[in-house]
């Protein structure tokens, strides 16, 4: 049988209706059809059928569409009520004392005058007030704005012109919308977490303020179950001047309990790696009161990489501050004027100095700048010492020792802003890419240390002791982090240890195997891998109490003994010994154990919890700041609450307009091993 086509029909008469504009007329057999051209949707195109119907549609296809019907509603409003009055900016600042939410604006009348000639009726307009007054608050706290924009006359203006039946809302009207928003967008927060089957690893970070304010900020990161990387903030929380450490610790203990997420915790990352030793030690013992911890809380305490290289580098610019500000007043003296900089550059052409990269001054801001400030002047070097001899008034002159104490140390800070910017390039890395980059730095800090210049190794000595901080307490968790990574196994650190440890690397290096064991040992006993309300919901055990099954812990541990007895192979033995996969650049850790999930379904929940863990809690626009974080002064100015449900609320809103826009893709960043 012939299938009928849709061809366009021929029009008899002209069509009149301005509608038409947006449909075409086809036919289909014996029937007529008006096909909207924006969303192709298929409406009666009957003569008999009219247009109100096309209209109605139209008014919600344009809007649908974002087109806009400003001009057709105000050429309909202007024929309703001639006698509203048009208000304009300038008129709007005249009579800014007058304005109040109830005044009655119009649409700036910019419409052709053959529109407002065309009687047009798109059927009755429904305005929601109520959902209107919600997206304003939600794009308030998306978008980070100040709550008191809404009291701004452009802000108003703006609303009127374009809804004149919007009623503009008070400031503090819009903060308990807010607060709604951040109510309900909580409780979805809550449900993810609570359903989530691996476990949570918290970073507690402190934030300043220009009032001279402190607040803890605590974020959750963990793998999802389709293996990406979250990360939501969970609380922001101000802290009183009189908080000590106990106290501390029951305001981080009280928000793990708020979320119910006290038994689901792995680890948490602080900002420094010094402090927080008395806050650690209280939230690991009252979280062991109620589960043991995995490896006896030996991967709980982790330290900010990127924080930690901070600190270092800050100790290294406070020990050749005096170097840094002769290389400074250099750069100024010869950008002091116009001949003494054509003076400079004569000299620098003598001296075949190709001049590649310009001197540049260093901002105070930023430690990264000094760096370059450096490394410029080092460029420039044998032209600074023959300007000394040309130019009398120049009086910063650097000995030779400080040119290469300056030398020295741009190369011991160009390797802190090559890691820095390899911890920063994603916005959320996971904890496999920092091992190769921490063990690059410790091996150098060793051959550092060796240098016969006693400033040079006195500089170095003193970045290793607070490197060794940091290695103490990290080196476990980002030695199993890279052991996951199926590109390196345990091969990666059988390559570093020899170069850290040397005769004694054998030694570490069981130590770091023994360690990956028994951690897959307690995953493969199963008490230690799901949370017991989540196995309780999936109906294993439902009825039965925490205690009991505390009492069966021992049972699993001869379960999972005898069962080794048997000669079965371990997930974790059958991944080392299976090849190393083959390094590329487009390798994503996370989309290989999302695949390789069935063949190793326990270490799969093992490595879904290290690889989740924040071993850096800094981004790109913090790293290379001397700063912290600091908060703005319209945020520090409210109450805590409001606070805390803007700056949350934000983050999450975020997240869900970022999924929403473009999903998530997170990969390992490319890792290179240089033979040495």
């Amino acid at each position: 049988m012939e299938i009928p086509t849709e061809t366009p029909i021929k029009k008899p008469k002209r069509l009149t209706s301005v509608v038409w504009n947006h449909f075409e007329r086809v036919r289909k057999a014996d029937i007529c059809y008006a096909v909207c051209v924006h969303c192709k949707k298929k409406l009666s195109g009957s003569s008999n059928s009219g247009t109100t119907h096309l209209r109605n549609h139209l008014l919600r296809c344009l809007k649908r569409s974002n087109y806009d019907v400003t001009q057709i509603l105000a050429a309909k409003r202007k024929k309703k009520d001639p006698t509203l009055a048009v208000v304009t900016y300038e008129e709007g600042q005249r009579k800014e004392e007058t304005i109040s939410p109830v005044t009655t604006f119009k649409f700036d009348p910019e419409v052709k005058k053959e529109e407002v000639n065309v009687p047009i009726n798109l059927g009755s307009v429904r305005f929601d007030q109520e959902r209107s007054r919600l997206d304003l608050a939600r794009m308030i706290m998306l978008h980070g704005y100040p709550l008191a924009m809404v009291d701004h006359i452009g802000f108003k203006i703006f609303v009127k012109n374009l809804q004149p039946q919007f009623e503009v809302l008070t400031n503090s009207a819009v903060e308990l919308d807010c607060m709604t928003i951040y109510a309900k967008e909580k409780q979805k927060m809550y449900e993810a977490i609570h359903n989530l089957h691996g476990r949570i690893s918290l970073s507690a970070d402190v934030w300043d303020s220009s009032e001279n304010a402190r607040y803890m900020c605590l974020t959750a990161f963990y793998i999802d179950e389709d293996w990406k990387l979250q990360k939501k903030m969970l609380n922001f929380i101000t802290l009183d001047p009189s908080h000590t450490d106990d106290i501390l610790s029951e305001v981080v203990i009280k928000s793990l309990t708020d979320w119910a997420i006290d038994r689901k915790l792995f680890s948490m990352t602080f900002d420094h790696c010094t402090g927080y030793e008395e806050l650690i030690f209280r939230i690991k013992d009252w979280l062991s009161q109620n589960r043991p911890l995995l490896k006896n809380g030996e991967l709980f305490d982790v330290r900010c990489a990127v924080q930690s290289m901070k600190s270092i580098v800050s100790d290294v610019m406070e020990a050749i501050r005096d170097v840094t500000h002769k290389v400074r007043e250099s750069i100024r003296h010869v950008k002091s004027s116009q001949v003494t900089l054509g003076k400079f550059n004569e000299i620098a052409q003598q001296a075949a100095i190709s001049g590649e990269r310009p001197l540049i001054l260093d901002c105070g801001q930023q430690w990264s700048s000094t760096y370059l400030m450096l490394e410029a002047a080092l460029d420039y070097r044998g032209a600074f010492c023959l300007l000394e001899e040309h130019d009398p008034t120049y009086t910063s002159a650097l000995s030779e020792t400080e040119w290469d104490h300056a030398s020295a140390v741009a190369g011991y800070v160009k390797l802190f802003v090559e890691v820095t910017n390899v911890f920063t390039t994603n916005k959320y890395s996971t904890a496999n890419i920092y091992f190769p980059e921490i063990c690059d730095i410790h091996i150098q800090l060793i051959e550092w240390c060796k240098n016969p210049d006693n400033f040079l190794s006195d500089i170095a000595l003193k970045m290793k002791e607070k490197f060794d901080r940091y290695w103490s307490k990290c080196s476990l968790t980002l030695a199993i982090a890279a052991i996951l990574d199926p590109r390196f196994k345990m091969k990666l650190v059988e390559y570093y240890y020899p170069q850290i440890y040397d005769s004694d690397a054998p030694n570490q290096i069981k130590a770091i195997s023994d360690a990956i064991r028994e951690l897959s040992n307690e995953y493969a006993m199963g008490s230690s891998s799901l949370d017991p309300d989540t196995a309780g919901a999936s109906g294993s055990l439902a009825s039965t109490t925490i205690g009991t099954r505390d009492r069966l812990r021992g049972f699993d541990k001869f379960l999972h003994e005898t069962s080794q007895s048997h000669n079965m192979t371990s997930d974790l033995d059958k991944y080392l010994e299976e090849p190393v996969f083959p390094r590329n650049y487009d390798f994503s850790i996370l989309n290989w154990w999302k695949v390789h999930t069935p063949r190793y379904p326990i270490l799969s929940m093992m490595a879904r919890d290290i690889l989740g863990v924040p071993a850096s809690t800094l981004g790109p626009e913090l790293a290379f700041n001397n700063r912290g974080r600091v908060l703005d002064h319209h945020r520090s100015s409210l109450n805590p609450d409001a606070r805390e449900a803007l700056i949350c609320g934000q983050d999450w809103l975020r997240m869900e307009s970022e999924e929403y826009n473009s999903p998530h893709i997170y990969t390992a960043v490319p890792l290179t091993v240089e033979s040495k």
